[in-house]
């Protein structure tokens, strides 16, 4: 009997560890020269939870059993890395090495257009850009992109078919919406998304590819100017303010 409450209370124990949050310590360093790198990203792609490396290469971050830590650098090639229970334990420091990459330069056109100097012929040939933002009365901090389409056709659009093709890639991962909040509320992840513009860590976290991620931001009304030139962050931000858009729309329909 008593081996039997020892086992219960042994598996109770064991239950009780498992999804426990645990704080995990290691060091990047350059696998070329063993030099410690500063500044590499770190994003606990489970838990939604960012941190960087200090001038020793050295970082923490809190961690489960099984999560998967994203280390992203500039010039260096991604890495995953799935969280052990020795790593957990024995609380030691691990060292990661990253690779750099090699990128062949394409060459860098700095203007599309050559100007003359004459102010009024100059006007008629600069390219306006089409990312104005229309607002819907009733709705805080919403708006849509103008683009081809008219600002009017844009939000009657959104409202009659609203962030669709997100339910579409979403759908059967509800879990990847909820990270959408969780991504707003860290301000490591929200930094470490304000200084990239690659979309790598986004799709990431979302597990989509990015070529539906730019689509899904053009579906969500806004034009391809924005998707060009925003950072990180502000995808981030659309995508967020595409769906909170959506659900109040969605309940405004539904009283009628």
């Amino acid at each position: 009997m008593k081996k039997l409450l020892y086992l219960f209370l042994f598996n109770l124990c064991l239950t009780t560890a498992v999804g426990q949050v645990e704080v995990v310590r290691g060091k990047v360093i350059n696998a070329s020269d063993g030099r410690p790198m500063v500044s590499v990203n770190i994003v606990n792609l489970n838990l939604v939870v960012g941190s960087i490396t200090n001038s020793s290469g050295e970082f923490e971050i809190r961690v489960r059993a099984n999560d998967t830590l994203h280390f992203s650098y500039l010039g260096f090639k991604s890495i995953k890395l799935k969280v052990t229970n020795d790593w957990i334990n024995f609380d030691s420091t691990t060292t990661i090495e990253m690779t750099e990459l090699a990128m062949a330069l394409e060459p860098v056109i700095l203007s599309p257009f050559r100007l003359t100097g004459y102010l009024e012929y100059d006007i008629k040939n600069t390219p306006l850009p089409s990312n104005l933002r229309y607002s819907i009365s009733g709705l805080p901090n919403a708006g849509y992109e103008a683009s081809k389409k008219s600002a009017v056709t844009k939000v009657l659009g959104a409202i009659f078919n609203p962030a669709d093709f997100m339910y579409s890639i979403f759908g059967k991962k509800p879990r990847e919406l909820r990270k959408l909040r969780q991504m707003k509320e860290d301000d490591q992840i929200r930094n470490l998304l304000a200084a990239r513009f690659d979309r790598e860590m986004l799709t990431e976290l979302l597990q989509i590819d990015k070529v539906d991620l730019d689509l899904l931001v053009s579906e969500c009304d806004y034009s391809q100017d924005f998707i060009n030139t925003a950072n990180d962050l502000q995808i981030l931000d659309a995508i967020s303010s595409c769906y909170e858009e959506y659900r109040v729309l969605s309940k405004s329909r539904s009283r009628f």
